[in-house]
């Protein structure tokens, strides 16, 4: 969308994320809006709502505007928060499929490029924090985390380290499940990142990272190497030995998944073959 603002580079500092377990009202229309100026058709759009809701299409209705329109807009309007985001994934699914059939002629062309960067940059503009991305709605954080977690992911792969690097990718994944976020998952995850690599830069293959931290000082230089300790320590406890009541937050899981993604990419440069 070639605007004013675009073409200039003018936007409007970003908001703090204060959306996280929810999909407003205006946000519901935006989808809708979106699927329309990027290929859809009501006819189309309300077969995906009503696939992905498992509810039956109005036969009654027949002409596009007003009936379908509205038909999909009822619909987004009263589902589940979780489900419009399940909507989010099958409209950039169906596009992604027409502009893959390149031997259809499709009128209005298809842009499924354009559905996910208007939508992110929507979410951005209202501290909306989740994000399309490859197809699926995942959890967004401040700009510090995305940087380092999905940094710490592809250098962890180009560094032939897929494991750890599958790991953070594991740890993203348990942060973005909805209706309720993986939070000790995520900490099982990001931690255990750091413990491949540790494992493999040490040469100690069957090691829990505690005990790596000990065995091998140096590693990681002091005073650093107490804070990585005392971060495997409050995984350990919330991840694994979880207590009745005692959960931690989702802005504890991804501080602990930052500090992890950024202490694994450490190590892997720092003590790279």
């Amino acid at each position: 969308m070639d605007r004013f603002s675009s073409r200039h580079g003018l936007e409007p500092p970003e908001p703090e994320i204060t959306v996280t377990q929810d999909a407003p009202h205006e946000l519901r229309g935006v989808v809708v809006d979106l699927a329309y100026e990027t290929g859809l058709r009501p006819h189309s759009m309300r077969s995906i709502v009503c696939r992905t809701l498992r509810v039956r299409e109005n036969e009654h209705n027949w002409s596009a505007y007003p009936n379908v329109d509205s038909e999909v807009r009822e619909h987004l309007d009263s589902c589940q928060w979780y489900e419009v985001y399940d909507i989010i994934e099958q409209v950039y699914a169906s596009l992604l499929r027409s502009a893959n059939q390149a031997c259809v002629r499709h009128d209005p062309e298809p842009q499924p490029a354009l559905f996910v960067e208007e939508l992110n940059k929507y979410f951005r503009k209202r501290g909306i924090g989740w994000q399309l991305v490859d197809g699926q709605v995942r959890v967004r954080g401040a700009e510090a985390f995305e940087q380092t977690v999905h940094a710490a992911e592809a250098g962890l792969r180009d560094a032939g380290r897929a494991t750890a690097g599958n790991e953070i990718h594991q740890a993203l994944l348990d942060l973005s499940r909805r209706p309720n976020p993986d939070v000790t998952g995520a900490l099982q995850h990001g931690l255990a990142a750091v413990e491949c690599v540790m494992r493999d830069v040490c040469g100690d293959a069957n090691a829990t990272l505690g005990t790596l931290l000990a065995r091998h000082k140096g590693r990681i230089p002091p005073p650093l190497d107490q804070a990585v300790e005392k971060i495997w320590g409050f995984a350990s406890e919330q991840g694994r030995h979880l207590r009745e009541g005692r959960e931690p937050s989702l802005e504890d899981a991804e501080f602990a998944v930052h500090v992890a993604a950024a202490t694994a990419t450490y190590l892997s440069k720092k003590h790279g073959a």
